[in-house]
């Protein structure tokens, strides 16, 4: 089943049991989807459609931070169940000993033995591991075994 019918479907029964939280998301879950696909004018793929998910818990992430700043707990747990349920669609996450090894892989490929070769070793990574790893987490693990 692709990743769109599933969240269709999923909209479905939140709609049928009337769970307002979950509905939320997934709505705008659906809105983000169907906005980019009408902004390039194609049928997205589950690989685009893991992109918009991860761009979405990004941006939930970084509401957290705000609204817990701002003393907002009832915002902070508002965005937290929203984004539980969007994490819901997220490929399965590498734990991380699989990530250094692409790292180290990586790193032996480009023969990168410092910092400013971080964009080579980067380039690589994002290939493989897009979709199924935290790029920003991915990042300071790289910068961490170039030093």
């Amino acid at each position: 089943m692709l990743m769109k019918d599933r969240i269709a479907d999923d909209m479905k029964v939140a709609m049928r049991e009337k769970d307002t939280v979950r509905l939320e998301a997934v709505r705008l879950l659906r809105a983000a989807i169907q906005r980019k696909e009408v902004d390039e004018q194609t049928e997205l793929d589950d690989d685009a459609v893991s992109l918009i998910v991860q761009k979405m818990v990004k941006q939930s992430q970084e509401s957290i931070k705000q609204f817990k700043a701002g003393g907002r707990d009832d915002l902070v747990e508002k965005e937290a169940a929203s984004m539980a349920v969007i994490e819901a669609y997220l490929p399965e996450q590498l734990p991380d000993d699989k990530i250094n090894q692409f790292i180290s892989d990586a790193i032996t490929e480009t023969g990168a033995d410092c910092p400013a070769d971080m964009g080579k070793v980067m380039g690589i990574l994002k290939k493989q591991l897009q979709g199924q790893a935290d790029m920003g987490k991915v990042s300071a693990m790289v910068k961490h075994a170039l030093h």
